[in-house]
């Protein structure tokens, strides 16, 4: 009943599976990996097996990592809603009331979502059995690196699967989900890469210890879902749409959020208790004291207390410890950034077609100027200053590191200047998929898809361009695309010892022109996609579909 007799499975299955964005996503999928294999394979007539055999090697764990990251952040998208979609559906109940038991519910929503996952990993193994002939690499270690990568998708789900089914709606499950996998695929990341020299006890921790480590937490996460369905505290008359804020802050466990005290003012503004002025935005004014916290403040507190507890250690190592890698902790704000900015800005316009208040909101006196804006500094003012909490460490080590940080104060601020300028790009792109799709989990979706491809596809190609330039192809044309990232310009802003200096040798220390090309860029982006918002609010059609 839990797997062959599933009807949630058999369903799950059918829908996900048949759809066309699963045959575009695999052919996208083994394009990609089959370009990246085209680019760094020798290209030399004769190929010496009986040499050094690091380029191989090299290249399978490029492989490796990069799935075990991409299956990071594509295992909650396609999980964390399985539970919380069916709140948003109000089809929650139904699924209760059926003769399905909680664990075979919890196990049919979480195989399904996660089998899209695992066939495109699988899909991926002909194709890195091609390096295998290089030499260096056996296929012992690819079976064992594979198995770790499925047990660990395997956890990746069990998460996001405990978040949906703990939150009402699937964007506060997605960012809480991707926020607890994030430490963990950052250790994965550092035991895969700094293991690489001891290839049998690598591979041993790989099959035999991991695993059952991830299996039993993944079971622990799955029995308290399955708890959590079989007696639910969010059904029936109990289960309201709108959290009274003083009544959890009662029952709150952990830090609680003060509305009429700073800083949480700032990104939790109290109640308002006075008329609006006659020049105030009504729609920015009705999204930050109401609709943005109407669901409570559980996943925002989620949110900070989990992002400063992986701060502290990082903040710790990269600015105190070793002040040259302080990119490293900059490229940490940044990513957090861009889990949380499509949370409070990809809903702007879907929330309302969901609720089916956009036609009136688009029949009333508002100009189309004023609803974009009100949503977009809605979403804006409180990703970034969730954001701006993590860049205090920075200012810290400025006071207390003066000796290192004093003589790159404009590189201090450059570093404050990039947070600003990505964190803007963040809200108005998800502003942007709010306003063309139709529903908040596809615009969600949407969003990290955008922010992923320009983050991290610039890194990915300045990894391929430095590390398999012995192929004898010039990959300078690959670096180049490193200004569209504020992942890669972090590293290019000047400092004493910069971290590019052991990447490349053709890094210049006092070269601010790739950080000026990137903000003149995204600044030119930025607006490029409000103008393309605004269009599409005047127009009308972008949203209502007619």
């Amino acid at each position: 009943m839990l797997l062959f007799e599933n009807p949630v499975l058999q369903r799950e299955l059918l829908t996900n599976l048949r759809a066309n964005r699963a045959f575009v996503l695999m052919l996208v999928y083994q394009l990609v990996l089959s370009l990246v294999l085209l680019l760094a394979y020798p290209t030399s007539q004769r190929v010496d097996l009986t040499a050094d055999s690091s380029v191989a090697r090299q290249l399978v764990d490029f492989f490796f990592l990069g799935q075990y990251i991409l299956a990071s952040l594509m295992a909650p998208t396609f999980a964390s809603g399985a539970i919380s979609g069916e709140k948003e559906r109000k089809t929650y109940e139904m699924l209760l009331a059926s003769p399905l038991r909680p664990w075979a519910i919890v196990i049919g929503k979480m195989v399904a979502s996660l089998t899209h996952l695992a066939v495109l990993i699988i899909a991926s193994l002909p194709i890195i059995t091609l390096a295998l002939p290089l030499g260096g690499v056996s296929i012992y270690e690819v079976l064992g690196a594979y198995l770790w990568l499925m047990i660990s998708i395997v956890l990746f789900g069990s998460i996001a699967i405990a978040c949906s089914c703990g939150f009402q709606r699937t964007s506060s499950s997605l960012v809480v989900s991707y926020l607890i996998i994030l430490p963990l695929v950052i250790v994965g990341a550092l035991f895969w890469r700094f293991m690489e020299s001891t290839g049998s006890t690598r591979l041993y921790l790989a099959v035999f210890v991991l695993p059952p480590i991830y299996l039993t937490v993944s079971y622990v996460l799955c029995a308290w879902t399955a708890k959590r369905l079989l007696y639910p505290p969010d059904v029936g008359s109990e289960g309201k749409d709108v959290v009274d804020l003083e009544e959890e802050s009662k029952h709150a466990i952990g830090m609680i959020i003060q509305r009429d005290q700073f800083p949480d003012r700032l990104f939790a503004p109290p109640r308002r208790t006075a008329l609006m002025k006659d020049n105030a935005n009504p729609v920015y004014d009705k999204e930050i004291h109401a609709e943005l916290f109407s669901q409570g403040t559980l996943m925002l507190r989620l949110v900070i207390q989990i992002s400063m507890l992986l701060a502290i250690p990082l903040m710790a190592y990269f600015l105190f410890i070793q002040a040259q890698y302080s990119p490293w902790y900059i490229s940490y704000v940044l990513v957090f950034n861009i889990l949380v900015a499509p949370v409070f800005s990809a809903g702007a316009i879907t929330s309302e077609r969901e609720r089916q208040t956009l036609e009136l909101l688009l029949t009333t006196e508002l100009q189309s100027k004023q609803i974009l804006w009100g949503k977009l500094l809605s979403g804006f003012r409180v990703s970034y200053v969730l954001t701006m909490f993590l860049m205090w460490p920075m200012v810290l080590a400025f006071v207390l590191a003066m000796d290192r940080y004093g003589s790159n104060w404009l590189s201090v601020v450059a570093y404050f200047a990039v947070v600003l300028v990505a964190a803007m790009f963040n809200s108005a792109s998800a502003l942007l998929c709010s306003v063309v799709c139709k529903k908040t989990s596809v615009a969600m979706l949407a969003s990290y898809s955008v922010l992923l491809t320009l983050y991290f596809l610039p890194v990915a190609a300045w990894y391929i361009a430095t590390s398999f330039a012995d192929s004898g192809i010039s990959f300078d044309w690959l670096k180049r695309l490193g200004v569209v990232s504020p992942l890669l310009t972090v590293f290019w802003v000047p400092m004493d010892g910069n971290l590019l200096e052991s990447i490349t040798a053709n890094a210049r220390t006092g070269d601010w022109w790739p950080v000026l090309g990137y903000f003149a860029l995204t600044l030119a982006s930025i607006a490029g996609i409000l103008a393309t918002t605004s269009l599409f609010l005047r127009n009308r059609w972008g949203m209502t579909g007619r």
